[in-house]
């Protein structure tokens, strides 16, 4: 009997007179699968198996059995609620009811003599109820197995950080050493970035919390972006990429840059699962009124067992537990998401493992009177950033260090504070152009020191810019609305500090 039959079935125990064949014959009758224990020490076993529910009589509650059946009610786990039915005597008031009811807790008695429909009810509850209870079950192992994986996948790139930054104090004055050991700290820090980006992003898309921008997108340019993203990986394991774009524009209305993310996952999915010197390819077309990407790749392949959960969050543990692959088993679920949010869909056919894969995308075509004309903006080449005198202030002294050196590099004016009230101090002193607030302060939060800051007059006009571990819509609200001119997540992008600093 398999693990899910196991679970979902009635067990009977009723060893006087006739109610276990006429149970049984009922449960059999409307498809219910079911056991009849003859026996306490069978009946134990199988409970402890596992079991839908348990249906018994009153003749059968002696001593020996109610301190079994609590005994197992009071060691079961913190999701389980095992539903117990009890078929009682007519008319009767049992004295042992309000305790069983204490004690065994999700009980139901049926008075005899009990008419089908009365039984088979109350046997469909008590089973949905159990299979809820199995749900919650599995959710928390889900939850333990991706706390173990997020543990895991954060400490891989903090091991070569640690390793980088032991090889710089022991040859600081070495200039290979320390263009190799930056290269490194860098890549670390955008995978860590990733990880937390992918978290942020199954957290917001579940709570429907994120919004799409809705514009015109071709669809060949953000396939081409995508694989532009995954080039270097695509190289490092010497795969073939056949890429097969329309001559013509494909145009849907969405999200450019989720577009992309869909593509760039659906082809991180094919190199991580595709042998080195195998191939991948990307075909995209119009059918009738759907725009149609494909990716295959003639990789490992998926278990037909596995195909149908393939696109549920955290499925990738299951797929390879020895972790070899990294990621959370976030990626496809984010692609699921997405495409619906789009009004489209994703699809998976493999023929099993060692016979590749193969990842449909659909998305409604935007109709052709529907495209408006793109009128091509020519890019002004960023100017350099003029010399600024900027406040950086975090009490992680370590981060405030850092950005301080990075800005100096710059060419900047930079001075550290490591709390607010030093930072008031600087302000007055040195009238800041540029003020880099950390938002989780100890003595006062950034959001009151910006508005400290708007309130002094060395600094009411000055650029005020929040860095936070925060990056939802709300928090940026509450930043600008707090005073700020703007609201950057760590860990900071540069390009788009510079930015910031030439509007100052």
């Amino acid at each position: 009997m398999s693990e899910l039959h196991i679970k979902n079935r009635v067990l009977i125990y009723a060893p006087y007179g006739k109610d276990a064949t006429l149970v049984a014959n009922a449960l059999h009758s409307a498809d219910v699968l079911c056991e009849h224990c003859s026996g306490l020490p069978s009946l134990l076993k199988a409970m402890e198996e596992g079991a839908g529910a348990l249906v018994t009589v009153e003749e059968a509650l002696n001593l020996e059995w109610f301190d079994a059946l609590f005994t197992f009610i009071t060691h079961q786990p913190d999701w389980s609620d095992f539903p117990i039915l009890v078929l009682t005597k007519p008319g009767s008031n049992p004295h042992w009811v309000q305790h069983a009811y204490d004690v065994l807790g999700n009980l139901t008695l049926l008075e005899r003599p009990i008419r089908v429909p009365i039984l088979m009810s109350a046997v469909r509850s008590a089973l949905r109820g159990r299979q809820r209870q199995y749900q919650i079950c599995e959710a928390y192992q889900h939850k333990d197995e991706f706390l173990a994986m997020l543990a895991h996948e954060l400490r891989n790139p903090l091991a070569p950080i640690g390793a980088a930054a032991q090889l710089l104090s022991l040859r600081p004055q070495d200039a290979t050493i320390v263009l190799k050991t930056s290269q490194t700290i860098a890549r670390q820090v955008r995978h860590l970035s990733h990880l937390i980006d992918d978290l942020l992003d199954m957290a917001r898309l579940t709570r429907n919390l994120v919004a799409f921008a809705s514009e015109q997108v071709d669809m060949r340019n953000a396939a081409s972006e995508a694989v532009e993203q995954l080039e270097s990986a695509m190289q490092a394991k010497q795969h073939r990429l056949n890429l097969c774009l329309p001559i013509r524009p494909v145009w849907v209305k969405g999200d450019p840059n989720r577009l992309v993310q869909v593509i760039a996952n659906l082809l991180n999915n094919a190199v991580k699962y595709t042998l080195t010197g195998g191939s991948i390819e990307v075909i995209l077309a119009v059918e009738k009124d759907s725009v149609v990407l494909e990716v295959s790749d003639d990789g490992m392949g998926i278990e037909p067992d596995l195909a149908p959960y393939i696109f549920d969050l955290f499925t990738q543990a299951k797929r390879t537990p020895d972790r070899t692959q990294g990621g959370l088993g976030l990626g496809l679920a984010l692609v699921k998401l997405i495409a619906n949010a789009h009004g489209g869909s994703v699809h998976l056919c493999s023929e099993g493992l060692g016979q590749g894969s193969t990842f449909t995308l659909r998305l409604p075509c935007l109709p052709a009177d529907e495209v408006m004309q793109e009128s091509v903006a020519c890019r002004e080449p960023i100017p350099k950033v003029p010399t600024q005198r900027i406040l950086v202030v975090d009490d992680n002294q370590d981060a405030a260090d850092m950005l301080c050196t990075v800005l100096r590099e710059f060419g900047h004016e930079v001075v550290v504070a490591y709390d607010a009230s030093a930072a008031l101090d600087i302000a007055r002193r040195l009238k800041p152009q540029v003020s880099l607030l950390d938002i989780g302060l100890p003595d006062m939060d950034g959001m009151a020191l910006a508005n400290s800051l708007r309130e002094l007059p060395e600094t009411a006009t000055s650029l005020l810019i929040a860095v936070t571990g925060y990056g939802h819509a709300e928090d940026m609200r509450k930043s600008l609305a707090a005073g700020f001119d703007a609201h950057l997540v760590k860990p900071l992008d540069m390009d788009e500090l510079q930015k910031l600093l030439n509007r100052s």
